[in-house]
Parts: structure tokens; C-alpha cells; sequence
């Protein structure tokens, strides 16, 4: 089985694009590998650990800034949701394939849209943090494009863990440097780099969701594995083709 280190085994040599991804509650369960195979395209392969394929529901705040300068306020902060699931490219490299990205801002998605061919939604959206921020409500209401879809999860953040704690699936499931994604120009990977996630704890408060069901899947079953985090610094780099980068790459290390 591939490992999963916490900290990208090839970080991105240019970068394209700076972010921050803030107070951030990842939800996972686990599906059937032919269930979420058959929502990728041709050339991917979903990705599994001890052969259970897997999907999360993300909700944060996202900070985009330019490569160099300051951020803009106004145009760069949002709230986002995203549904998600891991897979593996023609030439091996694995990364996060997005079945559905939701953003309060409309720029942003018809930016994302334009330039990457994600799957982005304009929703509405809040995150309220009360108890000091211990507890933090997030919600999501699709606005356009179809189909609808909304999300309220609130949950309690718990101890932080210990570094020793953290067990490979707690990586293969949070620790992700790369994205796939289907573009006119076919199938594109885009690499990222940041420090490993400093992971807490969480309680389920509440879930109403409607997101993953929109995206093509069975509704969940069971308990999601819930990680939170007050977020990283995040570099993107250049995308690239499905074919190995120059070079060639360390295959197996969890995003490559």
C-alpha cells in the first residue's frame, strides 16, 4: 500500500497561486469503489484504502491571493463546500477529484469555471463560530447552477492530536498535495504544498445534508470520520498533463 506522508513528497517548483484554507472540518465516509467509479471520467481510477473508496464533505473558509501581494478583502474571501473524493490519473499520479465545489462568491466560481473547469456552485453561505470557536456552524444553500442542494453541518472541536497519533488513513484522507481535473485541454493535474495539517478532534452536533446526494452518490451511511483544523498556507502550482512531468516524479507518496 502507497503511504501518505503529512508534507508533499514534490512540491510545486512555480507558484500560480496562494491560499489559506481556514477553520476546516473534514466529514468522511466510506463507499463502494464501483459506486464512486462510475461519476469519473475516462483515464481515472478511484482511489481506495484497504479497498473501501472514500467521500467528503469539507466545509472552510478560503482565502485567495495573488502569487506575490497582499490579498484583496473584497475578492478574496469566501466561505466554500466541497464534495470530494481521491483518485488516480492514467500515468499514476494520485490527487483529490472534486464531484462539487460551493462558494459565496461569484466570482470565484465563474473564475474557477473559466480557468480550471471545476465543478463550482454559487451558494450562500455562513460559518458562525461560537464558544470561543469551539463550536462551528456551517452553512450552504446552492443558489445556481442545478442541481440544488444545501448543507448544514455544526460541530464541536475537541483536543488537537499528537503527531504519533495520527494513523496512515488519517493521512491517505487529509494529507492530499494534488487535484485532477477534466479540462478542454483533457485531463490537467495541479499540484499543492503546505505544512501538515494541524489536526484536532471533532464531535458530530448536527447534519443535514443534501450535497453528496447531488453529486451522484447514495446518501452515506453510518458515522462520518470527522478530523478538524484551523487551516494551513497553501501553495498551488502550474498544471500539468496527465503524462509524467519532466523529470519524472517519486510515485506512491501520496499525491504522486
Amino acid at each position: 500500500m502507497p503511504t501518505y506522508p503529512p508534507t508533499s513528497a514534490n512540491p510545486p517548483s512555480t507558484t500560480v497561486m496562494r491560499q489559506e484554507w481556514r477553520r476546516l472540518t473534514f466529514l468522511h465516509w466510506p463507499y463502494e469503489p464501483a459506486v464512486v467509479q462510475r461519476l469519473l471520467p475516462p483515464g481515472l481510477t478511484v482511489e481506495t484504502y484497504d479497498g473501501t473508496a472514500w467521500v467528503a464533505l469539507v466545509p472552510f473558509e478560503m482565502v485567495a491571493k495573488a502569487p506575490v501581494g497582499p490579498e484583496l478583502p473584497w475578492a478574496s474571501r469566501f466561505w466554500e463546500t466541497n464534495v470530494r473524493t481521491y483518485v488516480t490519473g492514467p500515468d499514476g499520479r494520485t490527487g483529490v477529484w472534486f464531484l462539487s465545489l460551493d462558494a459565496s462568491r461569484f466570482g470565484a466560481v465563474a473564475a474557477a469555471r473559466l480557468a480550471y473547469s471545476l465543478p463550482y456552485y454559487w451558494s450562500r453561505m455562513r460559518l458562525v463560530a461560537t464558544d470561543e470557536g469551539r463550536d462551528i456552524l456551517y452553512v450552504t444553500e446552492r443558489r445556481w447552477p442545478r442541481p440544488a442542494g444545501r448543507s448544514v453541518v455544526q460541530v464541536r472541536v475537541g483536543e488537537p492530536y499528537a503527531a504519533a497519533e495520527l494513523t496512515q488513513r488519517d493521512h491517505y484522507l487529509t494529507a492530499r498535495f494534488a487535484l485532477w481535473a477534466r479540462t478542454r485541454r483533457g485531463l490537467r493535474w495541479t499540484p499543492a504544498d503546505h505544512t501538515p495539517w494541524p489536526l484536532h478532534r471533532a464531535e458530530l452536533l448536527r447534519l443535514d445534508d443534501t450535497l453528496v446526494t447531488a453529486a451522484g452518490l447514495p446518501a452515506p451511511q453510518g458515522e462520518p470520520v470527522l478530523h478538524h483544523s484551523a487551516g494551513v498556507a497553501v501553495r498551488i502550482g502550474r498544471d500539468r498533463p496527465s503524462g509524467l512531468p519532466p523529470g519524472g516524479l517519486a510515485l506512491g507518496q501520496g499525491e504522486c
